[in-house]
């Protein structure tokens, strides 16, 4: 057992009851849900509609005249119209309804949107198209009708998909927390539900366990994996009086714990508090195709009762004058428009999916090119994650590397502790014969001894060398990283014989990422727990424009805060519980998919193969992928530009007339361009 340094990071910050837990899963913490144009509708619910609607308009369209003179066919019989009415009417109050309900809540609002307007097409093409069939002169839109409502369902049904799933952090959160602990009652153990827990309770974890509750070690000693809070890949070393949090892993040897933090006052507890306020503040943006849909309806709006007056003014009549404003407003209607920015982004969502780049939340996504500035948590994501021996240092001439390596090794060779298990590995790298070790044993809190070729031998921390008077060696002391020695005792004498020097090894790909993100001046930190030492070569090594060291897990989101306070856009790319407040908060939230579920729920992109460079495929496929959408909505809106004033009847006087027919041609041509455009999108990895 080593003591290697840890961060005292708990303070009395800590963990989190079930009960609270569900109650924080249900909460609706999006308080905006009034103005969300789906809001009372699921992903499925829109599916649904989606398909029945698609049948149904199959027979609308070979009953269409219009359709008819196209496909050169005839299909008529009596009644044949009452059909085509009754079936368009279905697609219009069951395909409909979420836009016409949607459209209510707008007007309320007083914020128009495509909701409106893709009502008001729908409405007026309806009503207009009835009438016909009712004996109105004119010709039925009802093909247009059932067309209009499948394409707005399938570019909503889209939308929703890639939207669902933000809600589900907190829940994942929680679920750290096991539901049963040991309780000590006297002299008995009682399996009680956490809940039940109250300040001052003694439980009992044993080892490979999770620790229910926050509290501090009152009886045994462990290492204890708190990687899924703190995001750091060392065990840390708890003894009597060393504070525990709520979720993390005994590794070995049972605790006796005594409780000190229950319900919200628990650090996961406090987490979740972070993570809730950073998602509930969140700006959310305003998508470009809304705004052009806001423009558009009161523009259309406008034309619609101009060209009506207008024609009636000119002495035309009501059939005629109905007949363009009704082409006006269908016209108008942004098939198009509708679909230039769920299109994009679910062709966005599958490519970039099947490149390794999960899009979660596609704001931030949309976002990924106003970035300016990247926070990476160092453990994990521009490391490796796990121990490597640096250097081997020699402090006693008697001794080589090989040596040291070797007698360390025998005294490591059944430890499970990441040190443990790098030496081993570097024992194997070098091909060294394994040695025998009699009267092992571990020095508490301090290190190992055993003797080994009738010498003892003790491997143990720096802390160890100043309690039996040796003096650290200042070379060894100043490498980065993570430092143990090897001593031998003669009698009472002890002498220092080497060193070994580890430390977390920097991914081959960060080097590359880093690279390509300068490219595209965009500023790179590190965020790290680890001490300055360690930090500064991380950085150095890496070339980055600064770090964070020594910081504790609840202080990095107001270190992603300092940033933003400076006017820059951050992205947080991080993996540990720790990071969830962090990636919250930050504009743009990116998770290293080996990291822990939770990381992944809070974040708005998650990179399945935890590589670095990902995240400047992403960066750039972000500014492609927002290109693409302005370029469709200019098609979208840039074709209404020119067909609404010929719909209108401009250029009556010249007998160019647009036919409400031949208007929702052009309207299907603006589709497929669109549709083409968001095809030719890629990732370049």
């Amino acid at each position: 057992m080593h003591n290697h340094e840890h961060h005292n990071n708990h303070n009395s910050m800590n963990h989190h009851s079930h009960d609270e837990s569900k109650e924080m899963r249900h909460d609706d913490h999006n308080e905006d849900s009034r103005h969300d144009k789906h809001a009372g509708h699921s992903v499925e619910n829109f599916k649904k509609k989606l398909y029945v609607s698609l049948i149904v308009t199959i027979p609308i369209l070979l009953l269409s005249p219009f359709i008819q003179e196209l496909l050169k066919i005839s299909i008529q019989f009596p009644g044949d119209k009452w059909i085509l009415f009754l079936l368009s009417s279905f697609v219009f109050f069951y395909g409909g309804s979420p836009f016409l309900i949607g459209a209510l809540r707008e007007i309320r609002h007083g914020a128009l949107g495509m909701m409106t307007l893709i009502s008001l097409a729908i409405v007026v093409a309806y009503l207009y198209s009835s009438a016909v069939t009712m004996g109105f002169m004119g010709e039925v839109f009802f093909w247009e009708l059932a067309t209009l409502i499948d394409i707005m369902l399938l570019g909503h049904w889209l939308e929703m998909k890639s939207i669902m799933g933000a809600s589900r952090a907190l829940e994942k959160l929680s679920q750290l927390i096991p539901d049963i602990a040991y309780l000590k009652k006297g002299d008995g153990i009682m399996d009680v539900s956490v809940n039940e827990i109250k300040q001052g309770d003694v439980v009992l974890v044993k080892p490979g366990e999770k620790i229910p509750i926050d509290g501090v070690i009152i009886k045994g000693e462990s290492f204890v994996n708190e990687s899924m809070l703190t995001g750091e890949s060392k065990p840390v070393e708890k003894k009597i009086k060393s504070k525990v949090i709520g979720g993390s892993i005994v590794e070995e040897g049972s605790l006796e714990i005594k409780v000190e933090e229950v319900g919200d006052k628990t650090y996961l507890s406090k987490v979740i508090g972070l993570v809730k306020n950073a998602q509930a503040s969140k700006s959310k943006t305003q998508l470009l195709a809304d705004k052009a849909a806001f423009w558009l309806t009161l523009i259309s709006i406008t034309i619609g009762v101009i060209t009506f007056a207008t024609w009636l003014i000119l002495g035309k009549d009501i059939v005629f004058a109905i007949e363009r404003t009704a082409t006006v407003l269908i016209i108008a209607c942004p098939h198009a428009l509708g679909l230039a920015v769920p299109l994009v982004v679910a062709i966005s969502t599958t490519v970039s999916a099947q490149n390794g780049l999960l899009i979660k939340n596609r704001t931030a996504f949309e976002n990924a090119r106003r970035i300016t500035t990247i926070i990476f948590d160092k453990t994990g994501t521009l490391t490796e994650g796990t121990f490597d021996v640096k250097k081997i240092i020699v402090l006693d001439n008697n001794y080589s590397e090989e040596k040291i390596l070797q007698i360390v090794s025998a005294l490591e060779k059944n430890s499970e502790h990441p040190i443990g298990k790098a030496i081993m590995r570097e024992v194997g790298n070098r091909k060294l014969a394994l040695l025998e070790v009699d009267k092992f044993k571990a020095i508490k809190g301090k290190g190992i001894e055993g003797v080994i070729n009738n010498v003892k031998n003790i491997v143990a921390s720096p802390g160890y060398l100043v309690e039996i008077g040796i003096n650290k060696s200042e070379e060894v002391e100043k490498l980065e990283g993570t430092n143990i020695y090897l001593i031998s005792q003669k009698e009472e004498k002890f002498e220092l014989i080497g060193a070994i020097n580890l430390s977390d090894t920097i991914r081959k790909e960060s080097y590359d990422a880093i690279r390509l993100l300068k490219k595209e001046n965009i500023k790179l930190w590190m965020i790290t727990g680890d001490n300055e030492n360690s930090a500064k070569s991380v950085s150095d090594e890496l070339k980055l424009d600064g770090y964070f060291a020594q910081v504790l897990p609840h202080e990095k989101q107001e270190k992603v805060k300092k940033l933003q306070g400076k006017e820059e856009f951050v992205a947080m790319v991080g993996d540990g519980i720790n990071d969830a407040p962090a990636l919250a908060q930050a504009d743009v939230g990116i998770a290293i998919g080996s990291g822990t579920d939770i990381a992944a729920e809070t974040a708005d992109i998650i990179l399945v193969n935890s590589n670095p460079r990902d995240i400047a495929s992403l960066v750039i496929f972000g500014k492609s992928t927002y290109k693409k959408m302005v370029q469709n909505l200019w098609w979208a809106t840039g074709y209404n530009v020119v067909a609404i004033p010929l719909a209108a009847g401009v250029l009556a006087s010249y007998g160019i007339l647009l036919s409400p027919a031949l208007g929702a041609i052009f309207m299907s041509l603006s589709t497929v361009i669109v549709a083409i455009n968001a095809k030719m999108l890629k990732v370049n990895k």
